[in-house]
């Protein structure tokens, strides 16, 4: 529950500072959560409850501050200041921006491209006898994940009508 230890200071200071003051799109990682399968009762079927872990925490998150936003925006002089003049209180912008970088996060984490918790729910729908394979392959999932990423766009247009749908719960429309 401590994310100290989980703390990158290249994938989780530096690189997200350096994305924020040179105003391009921020990437970073965080160390994984040391787990031993060997001490879990039934090791597949656990490790996918580890996966969904942090998927599921980011998605409760987004929930979490999406009622939040909700609430903060159904209040007129807040709809209005957004959309007419564009200026809305610091507080209402960050619920609304947490909740959005959540979502981006648990969609993100769910990828079935190793080294995200998606992966797990690949290893647990193979057969076992496809399981070498698929362990050769994890090596090679950055690689996949930078070309599905910012090579082809497609997570973009997979996130696309999530966003939507949190955005036509926080307005309301």
């Amino acid at each position: 529950m401590n994310p100290i230890p989980h703390i990158d200071p290249l994938g989780s200071i530096i690189l997200p500072i350096i994305g924020v003051l040179s105003h391009v799109p921020v990437i970073g990682w965080a160390k994984p959560v040391p787990v031993n399968p060997a001490q879990l009762r039934s090791p597949r079927r656990h490790m996918l409850y580890v996966g969904l872990a942090g998927p599921a925490t980011n998605l409760t998150l987004m929930a979490v501050a999406a009622v939040i936003a909700r609430t903060l925006f159904s209040q007129d002089r807040l709809f209005n200041a957004l959309y007419y003049d564009g200026h809305v209180g610091a507080f209402p912008r960050f619920v609304l921006m947490f909740a959005v970088v959540n979502l981006f996060l648990a969609l993100f984490n769910l990828l079935p491209i190793p080294p995200l918790d998606g992966s797990s729910l690949i290893e647990r729908l193979l057969p076992a006898s496809a399981l070498p394979r698929w362990y050769a392959f994890r090596p090679y999932g950055f690689l996949v994940l930078f070309a599905v990423v910012f090579w082809t766009g497609l997570f973009g247009k997979f996130v696309a009508p999530f966003e939507e749908m949190l955005y036509r719960f926080i307005f309301r429309y």
